[in-house]
């Protein structure tokens, strides 16, 4: 597409072809800023390029920023986990504001992304920093302790998850301190947290000028398996308090643009509880699933509210309104084998003769051995639908749990 010199001039840190070819198609100057690996296809496909290796923390880290100074880039997109942080340091040189850099920070560090969000009034459950094997057993008893159990009463479980991963990355359930001993020393520091029983769902929102100009509520299935968009009826009547929610989360870490993906629970009684948010897209292609349910490009949305050049008739004419332009609802499942020995791939034909099947990126295993899963572990491929009715689209979703892909 015919760039727009007057627009924006944004550069994508990480590797993602969606969103490589989302900025082919729109009307920003881009660059990716990728690992060298990436040289030889950006070549072959004349994408502009520019190698950086993100795990290389040190004192040369200005020189990406300078870097893209020079060449006239407006602004940085993380687009994983590991670059939200590069993202935040490059922005506080290119934006001239030093507080981007600290910002990005808050969204890596779970524990001080909690503080930051108690400090705010938000809701969070109980949670500490876990350095070695005997914190999280004292953890462990002491939130079971509080929860006043007796002898012989099951144990409330507890959750540990990694200081600065993404999502299900190293998150484990603890349910016994038997549980605990299990754990490799590789893994500390740690975050523990209580357990929160309710509906957890996500969000979706690109902020701009301060202000949510599109909200997408995800609907988890079962968590590390499935979700779709738009949600059930049932989750949406939260919508105005799941708003107001976000409007706390925006004014609380001082959000002035980007795209944000905060998770939540929502309790039998209405209330909400804060899980954690994070400053870029989320997995499970819900960027794609958006896209597919609404007709616009979650890249191009992020694209247009990062850069300082949009215009307020740019951003209302880009974003339909929520629920009611939906075509349809789209979800995904992500497939882990149920086998413990694999050879092929074979996928069900009620799955691939429903009215709700679109399309699957499974492919042929490359071992016969499935690796035991340890935390959430990693699915194999995902199988995407799409329907008009939400609760058919979700239990067949559900559904899809019991069935054998890998035989």
């Amino acid at each position: 597409m015919e760039k727009d010199p007057n627009k924006g001039y944004i550069a994508l840190l990480g590797w993602s072809l969606g969103a490589v070819e989302a900025a082919e198609k729109f009307d920003r100057r881009y660059v990716v800023v990728a690992p060298t690996w990436a040289e030889e296809y950006c070549t072959e496909h004349n994408i502009p390029y520019v190698p950086w290796n993100f795990e290389r923390l040190n004192d040369r880290s200005i020189e990406i920023a300078e870097t893209l100074r020079d060449m006239g880039i407006d602004a940085a997109i993380p687009l994983f986990e590991e670059t939200v942080e590069w993202a935040g340091a490059i922005n506080s040189v290119l934006m001239g504001n030093p507080r981007l850099h600290g910002q990005a920070v808050l969204f890596r560090d779970k524990a001080l992304m909690k503080r930051r969000a108690q400090l705010g009034g938000i809701r969070v459950g109980i949670f500490e920093e876990a350095h070695e094997q005997s914190d999280v057993l004292r953890f462990f008893k002491r939130v079971n302790q509080t929860l006043l159990k007796l002898d012989g009463d099951p144990e409330d479980p507890i959750h540990l998850k990694a200081f600065d991963k993404a999502g299900c990355l190293g998150h484990r359930v603890i349910r016994s301190s038997e549980e605990i001993d299990t754990i490799p020393d590789s893994e500390y520091p740690l975050l523990m947290e209580s357990h929160l029983d309710g509906w957890e769902f996500a969000v979706e929102a690109w902020v701009w000028n301060g202000k949510i100009q599109f909200l997408n509520i995800s609907e988890y299935v079962t968590l590390g398996y499935s979700v779709f968009v738009p949600a059930t009826p049932e989750l949406e009547k939260y919508r105005a308090q799941i708003t107001q929610q976000i409007e706390l989360l925006i004014k609380t870490f001082d959000i002035q643009f980007g795209q944000i993906h905060p998770e939540y629970f929502v309790t039998s009684d209405g209330t909400m509880y804060f899980g954690e948010v994070a400053y870029r897209p989320p997995g499970f292609k819900a960027f794609e699933l958006i896209e597919r349910a609404y007709g616009f490009s979650a890249y191009q949305a992020t694209m247009l509210v990062f850069d300082p050049h949009t215009t307020e008739e740019e951003i209302n004419a880009f974003f339909p309104t929520e629920v009611v332009d939906a075509k349809g609802h789209a979800g995904c499942f992500g497939v882990y084998p149920r086998r413990r020995v694999v050879s092929q791939l074979d996928i069900p034909e009620e799955t691939e003769n429903h009215a709700y099947f679109d399309f699957h990126e499974l492919t042929a295993p490359l071992e016969a051995t499935v690796t035991k899963r340890t935390a959430f572990g990693t699915h194999w491929g995902l199988i995407f639908f799409f329907g008009e009715d939400p609760h058919t689209l979700r239990d067949l979703l559900k559904h899809q749990e019991d069935l054998d892909f890998y035989v």
